[in-house]
Formats: structure tokens, sequence, C-alpha cells
């Protein structure tokens, strides 16, 4: 159909088509508004509709502006626009279960996809009184909280991931008290306080001296976070910056660092009150989501920049990736042996270690694996949990965590 073709009747169902593509795209999570909408209707005013391909390119230049959402865009066009019978089949379900196409490659996408396409379409059914009796198996849609617990963020759906979301705002986090240099009076000290002593003596008159005693004040030690924020932790990495923010607003001394091809300093955006302005903040003020991750030139900039300023008092220290180097490792070994002997203690957390047969065969996993204290997965609410509970007691440097994946494999 050409442009003159298009503003008949067929051009009306065109246009409808069109806004109704750009709904399910933005219920399933890519940001569209009524201009994009406008901007893409011209656009295919522009080209035309002749070539399937220059169709598909015209709708992608104008809707998808970021990476991640490529994949998105890629099977909602799939199903919306090759395979009419199947839309119409899930335009007249109401429930949230849907058969994707043979050869869309992405679980997760898909979940999200027939969620948007079934939210959208809830109408279709009073146009088919017959849908009422089909079946569908929506038992994905909805998970017990303990079938939640476990659920790998990965494999969420939208409804999932936003009840995790709720679940991970209610987390607390209490650290560990540890030493500092600073003593304060106490009655059990092992110390002589020879200043307050002398004050008393002053009061008591002559002949008695009372000894004043102090000890070391005790107090949590502050918290930094670094989390990758590369292709790879995409999923990953948006739900621990909401666990990020739930930790600012619940402790004082939290910094948070986001990379991929560079570092960024995203504390002051985590402390805004409302988690969704916070992301949003982060959104516009980094631009390398989604790319390809330089982990040690992200770490020697931290090392450089940031670490005298943030790891003062003996630091804790969360390293967030899944260890895949762009770079091949390349200077990482040295950066990270210089973090970790810059704070008190560093754990890193891995969400590839959800799989049973994860090895350290990458250069990047190599290099990282000898300098930390404790290496856990993060990849769904308990391990969450399971992290909150280490970080509550005081442990040793090479934990067994670390130990069982430094021995050589067979």
């Amino acid at each position: 159909m050409t442009e003159s073709g298009a503003s008949g009747s067929q051009g009306g169902r065109l246009l409808a088509n069109i806004v109704h593509f750009a709904r399910v795209l933005r219920t399933a999570g890519v940001p569209i508004g009524p201009g994009t909408v406008i901007d893409a209707v011209n656009a295919v005013r522009a080209v035309g509709i002749d070539d399937p391909e220059d169709f598909y390119w015209t709708l992608h230049a104008v809707f998808v502006n970021r990476s991640r959402h490529r994949e998105l865009f890629d099977q909602a066009f799939h199903v919306l626009w090759r395979d009419p019978r199947l839309i119409e089949r899930m335009l007249s379900m109401s429930l949230p279960g849907f058969v994707s196409p043979p050869g869309a490659p992405a679980q997760a996408l898909r979940r999200r996809l027939g969620e948007a396409l079934a939210g959208s379409g809830a109408g279709g059914s009073r146009r088919h009184p017959t849908a009422a009796r089909t079946q569908s198996d929506a038992a994905f849609s909805w998970s017990a909280r303990e079938v939640l617990q476990h659920k790998d963020f990965e494999q969420m759906s939208s409804d999932e991931i936003a009840r995790a979301k709720s679940a991970v705002s209610r987390m607390r986090l209490l650290l560990a008290r540890a030493p500092t240099r600073r003593y304060r009076r106490h009655r059990l000290g092992s110390r002589v306080d020879m200043r307050a002593s002398l004050r008393s003596a002053l009061r008591c008159g002559p002949g008695i001296i009372p000894l004043e005693r102090r000890r070391r004040r005790m107090q949590p030690p502050p918290l930094v976070i670094l989390c990758d924020i590369s292709g790879s932790m995409s999923r990953y990495s948006r739900m621990l910056l909401h666990f990020a923010h739930t930790l600012t607003a619940d402790r004082g001394k939290v910094s948070s660092f986001v990379f991929a091809t560079r570092l960024t300093n995203v504390t002051r955006y985590l402390r805004e009150r409302d988690v969704d302005a916070a992301l949003e903040r982060i959104s516009e003020a980094v631009f390398d989501w989604s790319g390809g991750t330089r982990i040690g030139r992200c770490l020697e900039a931290f090392n450089r920049l940031w670490s005298r300023r943030v790891l003062a008092q003996g630091a804790v220290i969360l390293l967030i990736t899944d260890g895949l180097d762009r770079d091949a490792g390349e200077g990482l070994a040295a950066q990270v042996e210089r973090l970790h002997k810059s704070c008190r203690r560093l754990i890193w957390l891995n969400p590839l270690l959800r799989y049973e047969d994860f090895e350290p065969r990458s250069l990047g996993v190599r290099a990282i694996l000898p300098h930390v204290d404790d290496f856990r997965s993060v990849h769904n609410l308990r391990s969450l949990e399971e992290l909150a509970a280490v970080l509550a007691r005081v442990g040793a440097r090479h934990e067994e965590g670390v130990s069982q994946w430094l021995k050589p494999r067979p």
C-alpha cells in the first residue's frame, strides 16, 4: 500500500494498528509517549509500506532508542505484523498467557510481551463470544511468596517484578558493628581515661583518684556498592538498584556507583525518596546502559578518584558483576587487589552462580576471584536475604565461599 492508499479505510486500520502496537510496547516497558506515536505515523506516511523491511526499520527508528529494547520490539513486531492469526487469538483472551511464535529467543521477554498483549486486548473477548470457552494456562502470572523468593529475576513476569520490588523496599540491612579509632567512656572499659580520671580527682579532693575507664566506640562501617549495568547484567542491575535505594534510605553511609564502560557516581540520585524518581534520574545521568563492560578501567577510575573519599573507616564493598570483561581481564587483577587492600571486606555478588555447572573460566572471573572475601550469587529475593544475613555478622577473609572456587578443577 502506498501513501495515497493509506488515506482510505485501509489507512484508518493502519493508524489504529500503529497506535495499538505502541500501546503494547509501552505496556511491556518501552518508554513511548503520544508524541512518539505521532512521529511514527508521520514516518510511515513518508516512507510507505510497500517494503516490509522498510516498514520494520521505520518503526524501529522511532520506537527504539535503547539497545535493551531491540529484542522486545522485534518480538512484538513479529507477533503483531507478521502473524495476524496469532494476534487475533491473543486479543480474544483476557488471561496473561500466550504461546510464543517459533524462533522467539528470550523467554522472559516473551512473557512480558504476552502480558502486554493480553492487557491491551482485554476487550477483544466481547467481540468473540467463543473466547470465553478458550482455556489458557496463566499459572506463571501468580506466584506464592515462597515461590517468589526462589524465582530468578530474569524469569519473573511484570507482575512478579513489581511484587519483588515491593519486597525489596521492605528489606532492612543491619551491618555488624566494627571497632573504630575513637573511644568512649565505659565503666567496663579496658583502658584508663586519664583526662576523665584527673577531673574526677579534682572533684573528690586529695588522696582519692577514681579511675575512669573507656573502650573503643563501635559503629557499623560505611557501605560502598559497585554495580555492573552492562547488557548481561541488565535485569539484575535494575533490581539491585532498588536494593541500593532501600539501603540508602535505611542507612546513612552508603555510596553507590554504576559502571559498564565508564564509572558513574549515583549516590545523590539514590537519596531521592521516590525510587522511581531516583531511577529516572540515574537513567538520564548514565549513558552506558546495556553496553560492554570494562571492569578494570572502571575500578581503576574508582581507586584513583573515589577510594580515599568513600573507603575511610573500613568500608564494606559490594562488587556486583558477572565478571565478563570486554578487555579480557587486562589490568583487572591489580585493581581488584588494590580495592581489596583499601576496604574492610570485599564481597563479590555474581548472578552466574545460579547455575550449578558454573566454573571460573573467563579471564575476568579468574582475575577477581583471588582478591575477594566472599563470593555469592545474587539472582533472587532469597539471595538478597542471605546477603543481609552475611553482612549482619563479622566474617574472616577468604571464607569457604571463595576457597572452593580457588581449588584447581579436575
